[in-house]
């Protein structure tokens, strides 16, 4: 059995309060009843009133309260087993987090809009098995190869330039650590998407691609940004304070390098897309998926777990319909057990 919504459990914690008030309202009606008269000439007065129903009723609302807690828990009881087969491909997505990312020439700047194209090839995919990989001056491993799409896009919004300390962008870096996330005796197709605005820092990214290409991998580049180029904004909390500098202390103009981001596809047979058009983006993407065969990488047990909140709110709802119906006034037949030694 497994719990959808365990936080309600602390609702539990009402119960004992609700014992609690029970006894105390009990307390302070005798109180008020001592000062009004003598205890037995009242009993005298009102001898319908019964100890057993207030009691009965308490037992009654507690268990109706702890039907409704559970309900809320939603608890699921797994009634049986299938075997899932998964097809699919192995896909890295290597990220640029570089300075140079957060120019707004591509609104609302680079990397928001590298992370909205990622987010929405994600939302396309079927069984394919993905990773995350930040590159600036170096690479960094993000996330390793899974199939929570949800986890991977959590990790995807959280990406930011502050990531990797190392600044720069080393394409060659992001292509070497992405290809150890591919299992080299396994018979997946392996994709990376390498997202960047194509300025390169060093001088080995194109022999990293051609050795990606041996062992396998196809690599599908997407370009970020103008080739007329824009300012690098630095900002506090949303504020524009500068913008990026060089050695020589002149603003730096940020340009999309095309052609480095074409020479690294072209090494793989992979291919190149500009990344303005998020739209023409995520359909290249996947009419490129739908070409490459899908292999079975994984099988494996699912137990298909049933909700049974609704046997707890039936329950809740049945004692609740029966309160409605329970006076504290003595039933005929409860009365002859004289549970409470009420009869002298």
């Amino acid at each position: 059995m497994e719990l959808d919504e365990i936080k309600y459990l602390y609702l539990l914690f009402l119960l004992p309060v609700v014992v609690v008030l029970f006894f105390i309202n009990l307390y302070w009606k005798r109180k008020k009843q001592r000062e009004f008269g003598d205890l037995e000439i009242i009993k005298k007065l009102s001898p319908e009133s019964s100890v057993f129903k207030p009691v009965f009723k308490l037992v009654v609302i507690l268990l109706a309260l702890a039907g409704l807690i559970f309900g809320l828990v939603n608890p699921k009881i797994g009634t049986k087993m299938e075997t899932v087969k998964r097809e699919g491909i192995d896909i890295v997505f290597a990220m640029d987090v570089s300075k140079s990312m957060l120019a707004e020439d591509v609104a609302p700047s680079r990397l928001e809009k590298s992370k909205q194209l990622v987010s929405q090839i994600i939302n396309q995919l079927g069984n394919d098995r993905i990773g995350i990989v930040a590159y600036a001056g170096s690479a960094f491993p993000v996330l390793p190869i899974t199939t929570d799409y949800s986890v991977a896009k959590m990790f995807l919004q959280s990406m930011n330039t502050e990531m990797v300390s190392s600044q720069g962008t080393s394409l060659d870096e992001a292509i070497k650590l992405s290809s150890t996330y591919f299992d080299d005796k396994s018979k997946t197709s392996k994709l990376l998407i390498l997202v960047s605005d194509g300025e390169d820092h060093s001088e080995g990214a194109q022999a990293a691609a051609e050795e990606a290409n041996k062992q396998g991998m196809r690599i599908i580049t997407i370009g970020l940004g103008t080739e007329k180029g824009s300012t690098i904004p630095l900002k506090k909390n949303g504020v524009v304070e500068s913008y990026q500098r060089d050695n020589n202390d002149e603003v730096v103009i940020t340009k999309l390098n095309r052609a480095s981001l074409e020479t690294i596809a072209k090494s793989t047979k992979g291919g190149y897309i500009n990344g303005n058009n998020t739209k023409e983006v995520v359909a290249y993407i996947k009419n490129t998926l739908d070409k490459i065969q899908k292999t079975e990488f994984e099988s494996t047990q699912m137990a298909d777990f049933q909700s049974q909140f609704q046997w707890f709110l039936g329950f809740a709802f049945v004692l609740l319909f029966l309160d409605l119906f329970l006076l504290e006034k003595k039933t005929s037949w409860v009365k002859k057990l004289n549970l409470f030694n009420e009869e002298k």
